[in-house]
């Protein structure tokens, strides 16, 4: 399920990433707040999502310091310490456009802490940002498409979202 959500550009994962999402799923289950969702069509997995706190200090492994680096000091700690992170949010090519992730970022999201939900993804996903930005997400940083920055956006009910300095 991993590799048919992720596999095409510009995620590009493989059975080796897939085993290591696995290695990292079996580890994220005992982080604080840790909530995940599932979707079935039959007996067949048609998507996920799964969601933990952000601890604080703000972590700096995996995509954290790009991040921080776009947000400063100050808005790290205030916007994302603390809040519900998405972490993965995956759903098969043939499940696309259906509605389905709405429902599974919906379901990870529906109880964040103050309605404080983040997450962060690569700026080159288009389509995921696009996504996001229909949901109601604010991105609160602008890095270039044609790079390998992170875009870190804010949940529809994150409080601080009105914060954060429209697009040019």
């Amino acid at each position: 399920m991993y590799v048919d959500a992720f596999g095409a550009p510009p995620w590009n994962e493989d059975e080796e990433q897939a085993a290591a999402f696995m290695g990292r799923l079996t580890r994220s289950v005992h982080r604080p707040g840790f909530t995940a969702a599932l979707a079935l069509a039959g007996s067949d997995v048609a998507g996920f999502a799964t969601a933990w706190t952000t601890r604080t200090p703000f972590p700096t492994d995996r995509c954290y310091p790009q991040a921080a680096a776009a947000l400063g000091p100050e808005r790290t700690l205030r916007w994302l310490c603390g809040a519900r992170e998405i972490d993965e949010l995956a759903v098969r090519p043939a499940a696309q456009g259906t509605g389905l992730a709405a429902a599974l970022l919906h379901a990870v999201t529906a109880d964040a802490p103050e309605g404080r939900a983040l997450l962060l993804t690569s700026a080159r996903a288009l389509r995921a940002t696009a996504f996001y930005r229909r949901q109601g997400w604010t991105q609160a940083t602008r890095p270039s498409p044609q790079s390998n920055g992170t875009a870190v956006f804010l949940g529809p009910h994150h409080p601080d979202r009105t914060a954060v300095a429209p697009p040019l």
